[in-house]
Formats: C-alpha cells, structure tokens, sequence
C-alpha cells in the first residue's frame, strides 16, 4: 500500500513538473513573438538615440530592442555572444538575441545554483550554449572567454558582474567583439574617471552595506573602450548599461557621442541599510551613503576619495 502512494505521489509530482515546463514554454513563445512585433515596429523608426528602439522581452530593462537595433545596423559576421553575471539567464541582455536569432552563446556566473539552473532548463539543450561556473577575475578573464570556442570576432560581449568590470575589461587582449554592453555605475557621476579599486575578491554587498559601492563611472569605462577601439553610442534609459560598437563598424545610422554628454542617471532605489534592507535611498542621496570611500582616478591611477 505504501509503495503504491508514493509511486502515484512520484507520478502527480512528474506530472507537475512537466506542465510547469509546457507553461514555461509556451509563455516564452508568447514573449517571443511579442518581441518579434516590436522588433518589426521599430524598424520603421528613425532616430539616432538608441534609447528610442528599447523594448524588453528578456532583458532587464530596454536592452533587447536596443541589441536588435545594433544587429540590424552594423554587419554581425559570427553570431555569436559571451555574457558575464547572468544569474539563471531569466532576465539577461543576449536570451532574446538566442532564441529569436538562435545566436550561439557562452555564458558564466559565479554560482553554481544560477549554472545548474541554467543547464536544467528547457531551452538549453535548444541552442548553442554553454553556460560555465566561475568567479571572473583580471587574472582568468582570457581564459574564460577562450573557452568559448568562439572566433576572436565575436558579436556580442555583455559585462555586468557588479564589481570590477572596469578592470576585466582593461584585460581584454585576444577577442574583438563588435558590440560591447557595460554595466556603469550612475552613483559615480558624469565626470570623473573613476572605478572601485581591483579585487580579485570583490563582492559589493560585503565591500559596502547600502550595495552602492561597485562598478566604474560611465566616463571611465567609455575612456577605456575608446583606447580598445570602440565608440560609444549611448545607454539605457534606466541608467545602468552603456553600449559601444567597433570602431571600424560605426556607420551614420549609429553616431559616435561623448560619454559626459549622454549621460543618464539610473533612476533604481537598490540602496540597502546594514540589515540588507532596501531602503529606497534615490537620487543624490545615494551618494552620500558611499561618501568617503575609496576609488581609482583611472587616468592617473592614484587613489581618491568619493
């Protein structure tokens, strides 16, 4: 009597299981197809603030109709995308970029719950993509791009680890993506070159409570693209990703801008007090929360103080 309810209890659960799969499926396709009009929709658009082409299927803010935008104006020879920091790839900037134009991609995430989660679902035995364990650091960031398997010319490089992306990417040395997607981090301001000092280590919940102290100014990071030979063609409008393209592909449909002059402040209230409660801390008063700590003058290299 007992192996009977438990099998039939294992069979309710796989049964559970497998509709929670079809729903997920289908309301991806649903997504999908969504995303499939508007990309449509802003075909017809002329404009060159790219903020104007952002729509969200998969991305956390507007960046799948920003990325579709780019694709369609410059030429993609490997359609193919590295992303660092995707969690469990739910809300990532280059998903909708795999299962709309079935790009191939490698992923890596320091945690191997947000991995096995990755590995686990039901797109990924869909599509090229490997999805890789691992804390990203100045030292190995060559190393795991390599592992790829992916031609130096790659379409898409998307950084956003909270931390020291400044300084990943200053390590660059082999892959030439055509298109870069920063995170910046807005708290910094419009005008200085800064960047949290590098640690190999770094974790921005332990390095400061409110959860603000992490990442690199916009201006610090379009310098650095500048000199890896990118031009930057703006941001989100939430404030939080700046986007780049090759300069050897910039065309008139993408002008190139200055950093300091399309600057967008981040409108997010992820301020935390010492508890690891959001507090909802917004606009300047973020910054006094951080006041005083230390960070990196990227042009001269000394340390300064917020």
């Amino acid at each position: 009597m007992f192996s009977k309810i438990t099998k039939r209890l294992r069979d309710l659960l796989c049964e559970s299981a497998s509709r929670r799969v079809a729903d997920s499926v289908a309301f991806d396709q649903m997504r999908i197809n969504q995303g499939l009009l508007l990309a449509s929709l802003n075909q017809s658009k002329q404009s060159a603030n790219i903020q104007d082409f952002e729509f969200k299927i998969f991305s956390q803010w507007g960046e799948d109709g920003i990325i579709q935008k780019l694709i369609q104006s410059i030429e993609i020879q490997n359609k193919t995308f590295i992303e660092f920091g995707v969690e469990t790839f739910a809300e990532s900037n280059c998903r909708f970029l795999m299962m709309k134009d079935n790009w191939a991609g490698h992923v890596i995430d320091g945690s191997k719950d947000n991995i096995k989660t990755i590995r686990t679902s039901h797109y990924f035995w869909k599509y090229q993509l490997t999805a890789r364990e691992a804390f990203i650091t100045a030292e190995n960031v060559n190393e795991l791009l390599a592992e790829s398997g992916f031609d130096k010319d790659i379409g898409i490089l998307s950084i956003d680890i909270d931390g020291v992306d400044y300084w990943l990417l200053k390590e660059l040395n082999y892959y030439k993506p055509r298109i870069l997607i920063l995170e910046y981090n807005a708290v910094f301001g419009d005008q200085r070159k800064i960047s949290v000092p590098y640690d190999a280590l770094f974790d921005r919940t332990t390095k400061h409570s409110s959860n603000l102290y992490f990442g690199a100014s916009l201006a610090a990071m379009t310098e650095l693209a500048v000199v890896l030979g990118y031009r930057f063609v703006g941001t989100t409008s939430s404030g939080v990703n700046a986007f780049y393209v090759r300069g050897d592909l910039v065309c008139d449909v993408l002008e190139p801008m200055a950093a300091t002059a399309h600057f967008t402040m981040s409108k997010t209230r992820e301020a935390r007090d010492h508890l690891g409660a959001l507090n909802f801390v917004a606009g300047e008063d973020r910054v006094t929360l951080i006041r005083g700590m230390a960070v990196i003058n990227t042009e001269t290299g000394k340390s300064e103080k917020l």
